[in-house]
């Protein structure tokens, strides 16, 4: 599989040594730039994302496709009520005589 741009990639120890363990990291490939590699490794450029899905870096990586995975889909967060309470609806309303 060839990245394209817009994938969301996880990229971990079967891509690179350096994104092992704890370096793992879940990418969304905003370009593949035709730089010299060796068969069977690929430079991307894209951004870093968090648990949330927002971008905290733009970095290129040096990995082998052969390890390259499709990301786990981004849940969207919860909507949160005026009265705290997470929900997946509007907001909720006042019952009762308005002041």
């Amino acid at each position: 599989m060839r990245p394209a741009p817009g994938d969301l990639l996880r990229v971990d120890g079967r891509a690179s040594v350096q994104f092992a363990g704890d370096r793992a990291l879940i990418f969304r490939v905003v370009s593949v730039p035709d730089l010299p590699a060796y068969h069977g490794w690929i430079w991307l450029a894209g951004y870093v994302l968090d648990r949330r899905g927002l971008a905290t870096a733009k970095r290129e990586i040096y990995v082998q496709v052969a390890g390259l995975r499709p990301a786990p889909q981004q849940v969207p967060p919860r909507q949160v009520s005026r009265r705290g309470a997470a929900s997946g609806g509007p907001p909720h309303e006042r019952s009762g005589p308005v002041p």
